[in-house]
C-alpha cells in the first residue's frame, strides 16, 4: 500500500508539472467517451440501445477535432471555448441524429468557468447556453422539449456552476495560505523588532553599570597606587572602596545578566531594580570616590512608575560618571530631582574644566544611551557645555509615560522611597 501511494503522488506531482500532457490524456478520456455515446441510439422503440447505430466518418472527425481543441483549453480558455461552441453548432445543423461533441464544449465552458472571473463567466455562459440550446431545439428532428434538447442546457448550465465554484475555492484557498504566509511573516518580525530592543535595552544596563563601576575602580586604584608608600591607611581605605565597587559592579552585572537566562534555568534574582530609592547610596559611592556631590530631592510621593525611576537612576549615574572620568580635579556635582506636574525633572551640572560628557563628542555610548533610554519612555534629554565652565545633564521623563508594557525593565514593581 506505501508503494502504490508513493506511486500515485509521483504521477500527480508529474502531472502538475506537465499540464499539456494532463490536457491531452482528458482530450482522449473524452474522445473514447463521445466515440461509445455515438453508438447509443436514445430514440431506440425499447428505449436507449447500444450498437444500433454508429458514427458517420465525418462525425468522427468533428469529434477528433473537438477533443483535440481540449489540449490547449488552459493557455487559450477562450479560443477553445469558440472552437469547440462552433464544431457543436456544426454537428447539431449537420447530422441527424446528433453526436456527442458536446461534451467538449462542456469541458471548455467549465475551464472559462474556473479561470476566469464571475461576470465573465455569466456574460460567456449564458450565451453560450442559450446559442446551443436554441440551434438544437431549431435545427433537431425531436420535439424541442426533448430530453436530449433539454440535456444541452442542463450540462452547459452544469458546467458554468461547477466551474465557478472551483474558482472560488482556489480563491478561497489562495487568501487562507497568503493571510497564514503574511502573519507568519508578522510574527518573525516582530520577534525581531522585540529581540532588538531588548538587546539594545541589555545593552543600555551593561553599559550604565559598567561604566560606572569600573570609572570608580579605576580612580581608587590610581589613589592607593599613589599613597601606597606614605600613606598605607588610606591605600587600604581605597583598596575597600575598589572591592565595594566591583561587588556592586558584579551584583547588578548578575541581576542584569539574569534576564538572558532560558525556562529551567536556576532562578533569576528578584532583587528590584536600581532607583532613586538607592540614590542615596550612589551619591555616597560618588562622593568616597573623591567627587564631591550635592543633592537636592523634593518629595518623591507617590512613587514614580517603576520604568521612569530606574531611567531617572541612570541618567543620575551615567552624568556622575561622566563628571568623574571628564570634568577634572577640584570638580564639584550639583544632583536635582524634582516633580513638575506631570513629569520628573532630573539635572546634573558640575562646575569642572574638562566637559562633563567631552563636551558631548566623545567618542563612547554614555550619553548616547541616556538619551535613547529617555526618549523611549516619550521624555527629553539635553546635555551640553555650561555658561562659565562645566556641564549640564537634564532630562524630562513623563510620570505617565508608557512604563507598563511587558518586557520593560522594572515592572514589577514602584520604586522611589526618600534617599
Amino acid at each position: 500500500m506505501t508503494t502504490l501511494g508513493t506511486g500515485v503522488l509521483r504521477v500527480r506531482r508529474w502531472l502538475r508539472d506537465h499540464p499539456l500532457a494532463l490536457d491531452a490524456a482528458l482530450a482522449l478520456a473524452v474522445f473514447m467517451a463521445m466515440i461509445t455515446v455515438s453508438f447509443i441510439d436514445t430514440y431506440a422503440p425499447n428505449g436507449p440501445t447500444f450498437g444500433a447505430r454508429g458514427p458517420e466518418s465525418s462525425s468522427v472527425f468533428v469529434m477528433v477535432l473537438g477533443a483535440v481543441a481540449l489540449i490547449w483549453r488552459r493557455p487559450r480558455p477562450m479560443l477553445v471555448l469558440a472552437a469547440t461552441a462552433g464544431l457543436t453548432f456544426v454537428e447539431l445543423v449537420r447530422f441527424e441524429p446528433p453526436t456527442p461533441v458536446v461534451m467538449s464544449t462542456v469541458i471548455a465552458l467549465y475551464t472559462v468557468a474556473a479561470r476566469t472571473d464571475r461576470p465573465t463567466t455569466s456574460r460567456v455562459g449564458l450565451l453560450t447556453m442559450a446559442a446551443l440550446t436554441a440551434t438544437a431545439m431549431l435545427f433537431g428532428s425531436a420535439p424541442w422539449y426533448s430530453q436530449a434538447n433539454l440535456g444541452v442546457f442542463a450540462w452547459t448550465g452544469m458546467a458554468c456552476a461547477v466551474g465557478d465554484a472551483v474558482r472560488s475555492r482556489r480563491a478561497f484557498v489562495d487568501a487562507i495560505r497568503e493571510r497564514a504566509e503574511r502573519a507568519e511573516r508578522t510574527r518573525d518580525e516582530e520577534a525581531r523588532r522585540r529581540v532588538a530592543e531588548e538587546r539594545l535595552r541589555i545593552a543600555r544596563d551593561l553599559h550604565d553599570v559598567v561604566a560606572h563601576h569600573i570609572a570608580l575602580v579605576n580612580v581608587q586604584a590610581g589613589v592607593a597606587a599613589h599613597v601606597m608608600d606614605k600613606r598605607p591607611d588610606q591605600a587600604k581605605e581605597a583598596l575597600a572602596h575598589v572591592r565595594e565597587a566591583s561587588r556592586s559592579a558584579l551584583n547588578e552585572l548578575r541581576a542584569t545578566v539574569g534576564l538572558l537566562r532560558q525556562s529551567g534555568d536556576p532562578e533569576a534574582p528578584t532583587e528590584p531594580a536600581p532607583g532613586l530609592a538607592v540614590l542615596g547610596d550612589l551619591v555616597d559611592t560618588v562622593r568616597r570616590a573623591g567627587l564631591p556631590v550635592e543633592v537636592a530631592c523634593a518629595d518623591r510621593r507617590p512613587p514614580l512608575p517603576s520604568a521612569v525611576d530606574l531611567a531617572a537612576y541612570r541618567v543620575i549615574q551615567e552624568a556622575l560618571t561622566n563628571v568623574r572620568k571628564h570634568a577634572g580635579p577640584g570638580a564639584k556635582a550639583e544632583v536635582s530631582v524634582v516633580r513638575v506636574g506631570a513629569t520628573a525633572e532630573i539635572t546634573v551640572i558640575d562646575n569642572g574644566s574638562g566637559g562633563g560628557c567631552c563636551n558631548g563628542d566623545g567618542g563612547g555610548h554614555g550619553l548616547l544611551g541616556m538619551r535613547e533610554r529617555v526618549t523611549a519612555l516619550g521624555g527629553s534629554l539635553t546635555a551640553g557645555p555650561r555658561y562659565g565652565g562645566g556641564f549640564r545633564v537634564h532630562a524630562i521623563l513623563p510620570v505617565e509615560a508608557r512604563t507598563a508594557e511587558p518586557g520593560e525593565p522594572g515592572t514589577a514593581g514602584r520604586t522611589g522611597e526618600n534617599a
